[in-house]
């Protein structure tokens, strides 16, 4: 039995086969290669390195300082300037790339742009060698701000593979497929580390790096194979798509006056998930200068962590589907305030304890974002789910300066890293209490969709 062609008519909005949602699925363990092996375990360290390497590039007697785009700072700050670089970039691009996507015909092919891209981008840094720190951190850009944009394009298809009933069960399979992924390729890299020694580091984790971008496009071409295009739900864009996009992005911004519901929770969202966000990107950060840990607990932390969020998306996924998904992710951040007072209690050097609170982590990291965004796409008028998710992203990816502010000024003041993680439980209570306002049935009936059963 073959699945649907092309030529096929295309399925009812809301409705997909078991193919086509599995297919959907994977690109979620596509992706997720990028977000474990690139962004949190590889990169950073090994451009940081190479950076360091470049000796005096600045022409002055300043050893360790580089210059980009006229700034010269420390070798070991180029990470973030690079990583903050693209996330400005980001916050430009992500909204107009769901604008485009919700008028054209032919989402999957600007799916797989974008993916493919972000997929070469990161293969290319096979390059980085020697002193071209220049070209990492340029490669690093495109793949992100691709990453960003194929996954704005890839959430907008949830609400035309699944029904409002069905959206929380499909977007919490969608993450746990993530994290699978995302852990497995980890786990084969982490070995290859340990295997090669510590003479081979860093041509190890050079093509752990590669390896990503090999997984990202191997696997999205199996998504491609499976989803189907839908006639564009906003209409077909007349003229050029890349310019209806943007004037469909201004349309957006002036639209969500009348979605004051769904600017509220995308409010919501913005908090809380900033705090996820920062834990996420603090915790090597804590364990290492307060905890006292080296890469041997380090590493397996963050693989404990992607594995355990596997059966969290998939466990908070079914109390979703018995107490409702805003209910849930409520109770996800009551979750996360208990997870930093443990880590803010945890003994230096107690190395069980630290595997013990990263797993915490992983059970409601999963299901606090795959059921924030199934309760977004429910806040969505049909026919501009790109467009929404764009600016959802944005909250996701664009904001995550706030977090760490926070958390670096609380150290600054305090000379504490144990404070500066506790300092943020605060977007979990702001996020908790702005949350627990919006009246989320009645915020589904005014974007013209219609309640689940249970919320």
């Amino acid at each position: 039995m073959t699945g649907p062609t092309e030529t096929s008519p295309a399925p009812a909005y809301g409705h997909s086969s078991r193919r086509e949602r599995t297919g959907w699925y994977i690109y979620d363990w596509a992706n997720s290669a990028f977000s474990t092996t690139v962004v949190t375990a590889f990169l950073g360290p090994y451009l940081t390195n190479i950076a360091k390497a470049a000796d005096d590039v600045t022409g002055t007697d300043t050893v360790g300082q580089i210059a980009l785009f006229g700034l010269t700072f420390r070798a070991d700050s180029l990470w973030a300037f690079t990583t903050a670089l693209s996330v400005i970039l980001q916050v430009l691009v992500l909204p107009v790339a769901g604008a485009i996507a919700d008028r054209t015909s032919r989402k999957k092919q600007l799916l797989a742009a974008f993916a493919y891209t972000g997929a070469a981008a990161t293969c290319a840094l096979v390059f980085l060698t020697g002193d071209r720190w220049e070209l990492g951190a340029v490669l690093f850009i495109i793949a992100n701000v691709s990453f960003g944009a194929s996954v704005v394009v890839y959430n907008s298809f949830l609400p035309q593979i699944s029904t409002e009933e069905e959206r929380d069960a499909v977007s919490s399979r969608g993450w746990a497929f993530g994290y699978l992924g995302g852990g497995t390729l980890l786990l084969l890299n982490v070995i290859a580390v340990l295997l090669g020694g510590d003479d081979m580091l860093a041509e190890t984790a050079r093509y752990s790096i590669v390896s990503a971008g090999l997984w990202w496009a191997g696997f999205t071409t199996i998504t491609i194979a499976r989803l189907q295009n839908r006639p564009a739900a906003a209409g077909e864009a007349q003229g050029s798509v890349l310019t209806d996009g943007f004037k469909q992005f201004f349309r957006t911004l002036k639209s969500l006056r009348a979605y004051p519901k769904t600017l509220a929770f995308l409010i919501a969202f913005l908090i809380f998930n900033d705090g996820i966000q920062t834990v996420i990107a603090m915790a090597g950060t804590y364990g290492q200068e307060e905890l006292g840990f080296e890469n041997d607990v380090l590493m397996p932390t963050i693989l404990v962590v992607q594995f355990v969020a596997f059966g969290g998306a998939l466990a908070l996924g079914r109390l979703a589907r018995r107490y409702g998904a805003w209910k849930t992710v409520l109770g996800s951040l009551v979750g996360w305030v208990l997870v930093l007072i443990a880590a803010f209690n945890l003994p230096s050097g107690n190395a069980p304890l630290f595997l013990a609170v990263g797993a915490g982590i992983g059970f409601i990291l999963g299901g606090s974002q795959a059921l924030s965004r199934s309760l977004f796409s429910q806040l969505i008028p049909k026919g501009r789910e790109g467009e929404y998710f764009g600016l959802y992203e944005i909250s996701d990816k664009g904001t995550s300066w706030l977090g760490p502010i926070v958390f670096a000024v609380t150290n600054e003041i305090t000379g504490s890293n144990r404070l500066a993680i506790i300092s943020l439980v605060i977007f979990f209570i702001i996020g908790f209490i702005l949350l627990i306002r919006v009246p989320m049935a009645d915020a589904i009936r005014a974007a013209g969709n219609t309640p689940p059963e249970k919320l």
